[in-house]
């Protein structure tokens, strides 16, 4: 029987374990490197600190489709069909390589905002790829931007208008949003109550009509 490379073994577990690093399911490190399950599963545990979760992976096509979705995972392919064909990494590395410099994009100009995990995890990068490999999606091109974005296969390409262009009545409004907005009020109230204080000290019954240009900075706009 013929023994397994040594370093062909010391790639695929690098490969893996900047996978794990990036959120990799144990599904996608098995699928691929040839290393067995038990390695696999110890590695992570090496790598996290604790067991790999349990439970399928996330397999619908409709997830992409979304607003938010849709313009994280079209940016991703685009990053990964130039690091596939125009860089030395192929495939599983340039997988890794294009999932890094989302992650770089995708935080650029939040570093004092409270966002956690990447709207797409590396585990919805992974499928995404293979979507694409299995002429599940494709990319439709709006007609006002040019932009390539993520798309159902087979859709009609003409009168494409996308996500960017054409948002939903509530974009952006989410969950994270309002919470940020929420706090940043909370952290600002207590100047504006210090001002109606000292009016109303001084004899004024009512609320100012307007607040001072300092304490109207301090209160972000909701809209």
């Amino acid at each position: 029987m013929a023994s397994k490379s040594v370093a062909k073994e010391a790639s695929e577990i690098f490969l893996a374990s900047e996978m794990i690093k990036l959120g990799a399911r144990l599904q996608v490190l098995q699928a691929e490197t040839s290393l067995s399950y038990d390695r696999l599963a110890r590695l992570y545990r090496e790598v996290k600190g604790c067991s790999p979760p349990k439970g399928m992976l996330p397999f619908s096509v409709d997830w992409f489709m979304t607003w938010l979705p849709n313009i994280h995972s079209s940016v991703f392919h685009s990053i990964y069909q130039f690091m596939d064909t125009r860089s030395p990494a192929k495939k599983s590395q340039a997988l890794v390589e294009a999932y890094r410099l989302y992650l770089e994009q995708a935080s650029t100009g939040r570093a004092d905002e409270p966002f956690g995990e990447p709207v797409l995890s590396f585990t919805r990068a992974w499928m995404l790829v293979r979507f694409f490999d299995s002429s599940m999606l494709q990319l439709s091109y709006c007609e006002r931007c040019k932009g390539g974005f993520v798309a159902h296969a087979h859709d009609p390409q003409k009168g494409f208008i996308c996500a960017i262009c054409r948002p939903p009545p509530r974009a952006g409004k989410t969950r994270a949003h309002a919470a940020a907005c929420k706090k940043a009020v909370a952290s600002a109230s207590p100047l504006i109550d210090i001002e109606v204080v000292a009016q109303l000290v001084a004899g004024k019954s009512r609320r100012p009509a307007k607040v001072t240009a300092v304490h109207a900075m301090a209160v972000p706009s909701l809209a």
